[in-house]
């Protein structure tokens, strides 16, 4: 076959290499070799003949990626072993797919000779083929293997004979290739080699520098009737809002429905589906310092109803039925949603009103109407639907790489501004940061296609980047003892030191560094069970509760993240699903369903308070981890053994000059640490560290305690006592008021709306309250009593 019979072979096969594009054949082993100046004799056991110019091209396959469900590596087509069949996993979402290999900025392969080793014989109809895309972005098949041999290398054109005279060497040789491609179906070479001459890349690679603020990892996933009352969504919540402190982040899980119920009719204060007041969130919310991750996710039900009935879902790719999922402009629906809701909540005042509009109408007598606004600065950061991998939903609901690539273009700019005014996030707020869907599956192949989609697609800025369509790379990790986040067969959550946390983590922030220029990496889905049926269960360890366990597990996260240059981390989630429910995910709430905290939200609250605004510097140790931090100079640490079995170290810490430190610890049902002071010896100091983590700094000097952000001790849990339980009309409230400091005491119904609060102006020796509850509805009510740093909670049986 000559160059232009290649040529001729792209032209015919245009649309079947467009239907074909997803299959799982690849064979054995490949083999390129640069022109040889002899003739080629090609028995198994001769070497191909060599020249100066020829060497065989080095290939790292941690470069490929697939496009189809995550898979084994493509290593063992290129680790020099001919005798073991390869393998890309069971169950893809494509039977036939493309394998790609980008050719690195500063890196240049001209392509010679390919080797193949067949090692399984005949492929039939999977024969697998190898094309090159050259630098003017055209698609040229190059090679076939069809294992035409058993147990013997063949060249790359299976018509031609397997002995002669260059019998691996292509008919003319590519220069200045961009990527190389491999199309697949279900059998592989056991083995390919590439063979020409090779420049590599000398390029530097952005140095890994984490410097990640504390606090940034203690973000949350909730909804908006987690801070708004269930009966009227024009509300705070305050017992809700009061609980949600404990985080300096909400991921904010937003249906399209709740914006868009009718087609080009936008609402958000009230939303027309729920009644709920955006508005009122996201202001509360900012005037508290909490960020806000929009997640804009789901279907609205005029889209789902473009499908055939028994292919509805919410969850489905978001275009109407029988769109092109590669088309930009297929996404037209979400990006105009995008412009409408960053215009509103974004920073920028200056967006054409004209471009806005709002469903006016209410929906009954004295509904409030909603309104046009501009500019609200209310969101700096929106994501682009969720889990967009998602597998097992099925072809209706999965998503390439390249296909959410083209998507995201369509929602960030309006595809390059191709698609008129009034679409994409970026073209109502150019400051607005656009975050990618977090992936099910945490994959960097995923963030590769997607980048690559771009250079073909997007092209480069001024500056040699490439201009990609989202500003947030995102992915979700479920730490359990199958290895796989959100597959696979767990038995139980592990620790996040036993997972592969850090190993996925520090794959996601090396090739931010290596492929996009170090856009920031975040991590906004992982957490544990309490229900100890659920395959992601937080398990007892020692005196330990699961509920403990989570807590202590959901911290060492954040500091793990932190050390790995994770630079915002979110938890699933705000409240229980189904806290009965023997299922992942179900009882994976951090706070209680009486609007208090658990365990794990009061670590993170209290951590916050001293800790929360300290930046990663450097790990000193492995185990037991000693990681240090700094805020304006000063110097914390954090120590804890990354360990699931309730074992102790002891660590000798070097705090240099210092006078006396403070050691803080956490516990549970408080509103601070609790802490001891030492005296150093000799510039060290003694810690006895857990798998609860402990933390270190310099002790307050007495004329500027507030440098540190350090706390007095806490007076000693309230004995706190409530009768008579069960009552009929009110109960006495008495409690031992030993720290002599004013109280409140607040009574909240089951739904966790506020029904009264009392507070005293001035210290006591004793808290004495009798509380009326005639005006309560019968059943349980939940009483709180908060003193100094204390908070203590029961409940009230109310009767008929």
């Amino acid at each position: 076959m000559t160059f232009v019979d290649i040529i001729l072979l792209e032209a015919v096969s245009a649309e079947a290499i467009m239907i074909h594009k997803y299959s799982n054949n690849i064979p054995q082993k490949i083999i390129a070799y640069g022109s040889p100046t002899a003739p080629c004799p090609c028995p198994t056991t001769t070497p191909l003949p060599s020249s100066e110019q020829q060497v065989q091209i080095p290939i790292d396959p941690a470069c490929w990626y697939q496009l189809n469900t995550p898979s084994y590596s493509m290593a063992g087509l290129f680790d020099g072993i001919t005798n073991v069949n390869v393998e890309m996993g069971w169950g893809k979402m494509f039977n036939n797919y493309d394998a790609y290999y980008a050719v690195e900025e500063g890196e240049e392969i001209n392509l010679e000779s390919i080797k193949f080793y067949d090692g399984e014989g005949q492929l039939g109809p999977y024969s697998m083929t190898l094309s090159v895309i050259t630098k003017d972005w055209r698609k040229v098949p190059i090679a076939t293997f069809t294992g035409s041999e058993y147990n013997s290398w063949v060249g790359p054109y299976p018509d031609r004979p397997t002995t002669g005279d260059n019998c691996f060497k292509l008919d003319s040789t590519f220069r200045d290739i961009k990527f190389l491609v491999l199309n697949l179906w279900y059998m592989f070479p056991t083995e390919i080699e590439l063979y020409g001459q090779y420049t590599a890349s000398s390029l530097p690679i952005p140095a890994i520098v984490p410097s990640v603020k504390l606090k940034d990892t203690f973000g949350v996933n909730g909804f908006e009737w987690d801070f708004l009352n269930v009966y009227n969504g024009l509300e705070i919540n305050e017992a809700s809002f009061e609980a949600a402190k404990s985080f300096r982040g909400i991921r904010h899980y937003m249906d399209w429905e709740k914006l868009e119920s009718n087609e080009g009719s936008y609402t958000y204060s009230p939303v027309h589906s729920g009644g709920w007041d955006y508005d009122l969130v996201y202001q509360r919310l900012k005037a508290e310092g909490i960020e806000v991750l929009a997640c804009l996710k789901t279907l609205p039900n005029w889209m789902q109803n473009t499908y055939p009935e028994n292919m509805r879902d919410s969850e489905n790719v978001p275009v109407r039925y029988g769109k092109d999922f590669t088309d930009p402009t297929s996404y037209m629906e979400q990006a105009k949603l995008g412009f409408q809701y960053i215009a509103r909540y974004g920073s920028n005042t200056q967006v054409d009103v004209s471009l806005l509009s709002v469903n006016e109408n209410p929906r009954w007598t004295a509904d409030p109407v909603n309104t046009v606004k501009v500019g609200l600065g209310l969101i700096k950061y929106i994501e682009c639907d969720n889990e967009r991998d998602k597998w097992w939903k099925g072809r209706k609901a999965y998503q390439t790489a390249y296909e959410y690539a083209a998507n995201l273009s369509a929602f960030y700019d309006g595809h390059k501004n191709t698609m008129g005014p009034g679409v994409g996030v970026k073209n109502a707020d150019p400051s607005v940061k656009v975050v990618m869907a977090g992936l099910a599956s945490p994959t960097t192949d995923y963030v590769k296609g997607m980048v690559d989609w771009c250079k073909q697609n997007r092209g480069f800025k001024a500056d040699g980047s490439v201009d990609l369509c989202w500003n947030v790379i995102n992915y979700h990790y479920y730490s359990n003892d199958s290895e796989v986040s959100q597959g696979g067969y767990p038995t139980r959550g592990v620790s996040p030191e036993k997972s592969k946390a850090v190993e996925v983590a520090s794959q996601f922030v090396e090739m931010s560094h290596r492929y996009t220029g170090c856009i920031p990496v975040w991590m906004t889905e992982g957490g544990y069970d309490i229900n100890q049926s659920s395959p992601l269960k937080a398990i007892p360890i020692g005196n330990k509760t699961p509920e403990d366990t989570q807590a202590d597990w959901i911290l060492r996260s954040s500091l793990l993240y932190a050390r790995s240059g994770i630079e915002k981390v979110f938890y699933y989630q705000m409240y229980d699903d189904n806290p009965d429910a023997p299922i992942q995910f179900g009882s994976s709430g951090m706070l209680n369903q009486n609007r208090t905290r658990r365990a794990s939200a009061d670590y993170l609250f209290q951590v916050n308070k001293v800790m929360g605004d300290y930046t990663y510097q450097q790990t000193l140790h492995s185990d037991p981890i000693v990681d240090r931090y700094e805020k304006d100079g000063q110097i914390a640490y954090a120590l804890v053994v990354p360990d699931e079995v309730g074992r102790t170290a002891n660590y000798t810490l070097n705090v240099g000059g210092t006078d006396s430190v403070r050691i803080y610890t956490p516990r549970k049902g408080y509103q601070s640490m609790s802490y001891t002071t030492e005296v150093p010896q000799n510039g060290q100091v003694e810690v006895s560290v857990t798998e609860t983590p402990v933390f270190v700094m310099q002790a307050p000097v007495a004329t500027n305690t507030a440098r540190l952000g350090a706390e007095e001790p806490v007076a000693p849990r309230l004995n706190f006592t409530v009768y008579p339980n069960p009552t009929s009309s009110y109960v006495d409230v008495v409690a031992d008021n030993s720290g002599q400091a004013p109280y409140t005491i607040r009574v909240y119904q089951a739904n966790g709306q506020l029904q009264q609060e009392i507070q005293s102006s001035t210290p006591s020796v004793e808290v004495k309250e009798r509380i009326d509850l005639s005006d309560t509805p019968f059943g349980v009510d939940v009483l709180e009593l908060i003193q100094g740093d204390e908070r203590v909670v029961k409940k009230i049986i109310r009767t008929q």
